[in-house]
């Protein structure tokens, strides 16, 4: 396991621990029990002010709203009951693709 996958597990295991947690004591737990709507709102408007960051060529922004995007990716990933293997392994079994290819291969809708 990379040390990046290590931080991830460690901080998913903790998400996945707060959803039994007060929703008046924890952000994660009042995340959790807003629901599904309202975690992928706050991830989408993270990833927002990711790629605004990141076209105004502020990396220190960059940085934090990327952190600010994996912590509610992970919030999302508790909710729909995705572990983070199965993102693993999926990226692992794409690994050596070309991403036009994998691409293409995917059903279109």
């Amino acid at each position: 396991m990379s040390e990046l996958e290590g931080v991830l597990e460690r901080l998913y295991t903790t998400i996945a621990a707060r959803r039994t947690a007060d929703p008046g004591s924890s952000y994660t737990a009042k995340l959790l029990h807003e629901g599904r709507a309202k975690i992928a709102k706050k991830m989408g408007e993270e990833a927002v002010e990711t790629a605004i960051a990141a076209v105004a060529n502020d990396s220190d922004a960059v940085v934090s709203e990327s952190a600010d995007l994996l912590y509610h990716l992970l919030v999302l990933w508790v909710d729909c009951g995705v572990e983070p293997d199965e993102v693993w392994n999926k990226l692992a079994a794409r690994e050596g693709t070309s991403g036009l290819a994998e691409k293409a291969s995917r059903p279109q809708i």
